[in-house]
């Protein structure tokens, strides 16, 4: 699609090339001393020289090859950057989740030993209570 777009450019480019146009001027002295300046432009397409022509194409040909091989490398180059900035992305979440779950699991062992301190205040609370009671 893209040498498409460009072959499309260097043939309007060629045809454009191929126009030639000449320019006349022309004064003529009016009978009350004036003069009257006429310029005419003839344009013709069948003038140019044929040589030129194929070279031109020729040109123009190598010239879009070259730009179409230009964005390709440079797309796949694109690709290629995309994948590994993908790859370090998925590698950096991997670290994050993997800390999170060790945070997580930290804090379940701090809540477990907390609650467990607790219910131990708790019992020996109990304990105290009762044998106060029992006096």
């Amino acid at each position: 699609m893209k040498k498409q777009i460009l072959a499309a450019i260097a043939v309007s480019a060629v045809i454009v090339s191929c126009t030639q146009s000449t320019s006349k001027t022309e004064k003529v002295e009016n009978p009350d001393g004036s003069v009257t300046t006429t310029t005419t432009t003839e344009s013709s397409t069948g003038l140019v020289d044929s040589a030129k022509i194929d070279k031109t194409k020729s040109d123009i040909k190598n010239t879009v090859d070259k730009t179409g091989d230009k964005i390709e490398q440079t797309a796949q180059k694109a690709k290629e950057d995309l994948n590994a900035a993908g790859k370090d992305i998925k590698n950096e979440a991997n670290k994050v989740g993997k800390d999170i779950k060790s945070g997580a699991q930290e804090v379940g062992k701090d809540v477990k030993n907390t609650a467990a301190q607790g219910a131990q205040k708790v019992e020996d609370a109990a304990k105290k209570l009762k044998e106060d009671l029992k006096k």
